[in-house]
């Protein structure tokens, strides 16, 4: 069993969050959280995005009368 890459990425933010709660993080790591974050917030929206082009409507009723 291997381990998706979401999932590292979702361990080192785990890792550096926890680092800079405890002892405060370095400028890089600072950059690779950061980058980390927009990585993760990609795939979250690539799955959103994917997710609502597979819905359909079937029935178009007014929510109000």
């Amino acid at each position: 069993m291997s381990i998706s890459p979401i999932k590292v990425i979702i361990e080192r933010i785990n890792e550096l969050s926890k680092k800079k709660k405890a002892l405060g993080l370095e400028e890089w790591e600072l950059g690779e959280q950061e980058a980390l974050r927009q990585e993760y917030l990609s795939f979250i929206r690539g799955q959103v995005t994917d997710t609502l082009s597979k819905v359909e409507i079937t029935d178009v009723s007014p929510l109000i009368q």
